[in-house]
């Protein structure tokens, strides 16, 4: 028996193999699942509301009509009446609604740009923490576990959490997004760049290894024309979720579609919180087409 085996055989011996162990597994899931159930019924948290069906059916019909329609079909005069029929206010809807369209471009841009400079800045902190967590590549073991625990720390923390310290330190604006976009996702980049590179055939890595190359050497030479493909599939993922997860940094302050979203939520403008939705919607989905062609390109 290998090292390898005998690692294996000792970390299992204690749970079924097969179609036991799954079965096990699946067990203490449905266990989990009815405790947590059990727990939200007798604390009385899982709970509807009063009337759920009517608040449904009334913010569907807001949504239905997304403030963006206003833009070309909103009318030129609308008029705003006190409760005895005092005119207070005249407003061109679709001027306004044209406006607003306008701010949410350059919202959305902000937005794209907080998680494309986020994402790149974690992908640049993560490589070399990745290249010391491989266990493949033997580096130094306190500089592995050093590593190995700012990763898992970065990653356990949420974007918004590590937004709110930014904000205090850095000010309202995208830098504090762009950072907390970094800092959390270079656990997950380390994670995802340290397993690719434990999954590389290690027969050409000790190869050029044999040949008394350095370090360095060795990375560029043996490993990264490897693991390229996959490091820029993983940082594509990753890079798209973050599009996702910026546009709700505008909450805390970072800018971009947040804020809007805050705003709309704020003063209950289903209309317009339809609006910034299908711009979000419209966002992630155009970048998913245009990182499946790269992925299918690298291939």
């Amino acid at each position: 028996m290998n090292a390898v085996t005998h690692t294996h055989a000792v970390n299992r011996w204690w749970w079924p193999a097969g179609r036991a162990g799954f079965a096990l597994l699946m067990a203490c899931y449905a266990a989990l699942v009815v405790l947590c159930l059990a727990t939200l019924v007798a604390t009385g948290d899982l709970s509807f509301g009063r009337s759920p069906w009517d608040n449904l059916l009334k913010t569907l019909s807001e949504f239905a009509r997304p403030s963006l329609l206003d833009a070309w079909f909103g009318p030129e005069r609308l008029e705003y009446r006190s409760d005895d029929g005092t005119v207070l206010r005249v407003e061109n809807r679709r001027a306004v609604e044209a406006a607003y369209l306008a701010g949410l471009a350059r919202a959305t841009w902000v937005t794209f740009q907080i998680a494309t400079l986020g994402s790149l800045l974690a992908a640049l902190l993560a490589l070399p923490l990745a290249l010391l967590v491989a266990r493949n590549l033997r580096a130094p073991r306190p500089l592995a576990w050093g590593a190995k625990a700012v990763l898992d720390v970065t990653r356990a923390v949420h974007t918004l959490v590590f937004g709110l310290v930014l904000v205090g330190i850095v000010g309202l604006g995208p830098t504090a997004g762009v950072l907390a976009i970094a800092l959390h996702s270079m656990g997950t980049y380390g994670k995802l760049f340290a397993e690719s590179i434990e999954s590389l055939d290690m027969a050409a890595v000790e190869a050029v290894r044999a040949t008394g190359a350095s370090p360095m050497q060795v990375f560029f030479h043996g490993v990264w024309p490897s693991v390229l493909p996959q490091f820029v599939s993983h940082h594509l993922y990753v890079w798209e979720f973050n599009i996702r997860d910026s546009t709700i940094l505008g909450l805390i302050g970072a800018g971009g579609l947040g804020l809007l979203i805050s705003e709309a939520v704020s003063l209950f403008q289903w209309s317009r919180l339809a609006t910034l939705l299908l711009v979000v919607i419209a966002l992630v989905v155009g970048f998913d087409a245009l990182s499946r062609r790269i992925r299918e390109a690298l291939l």
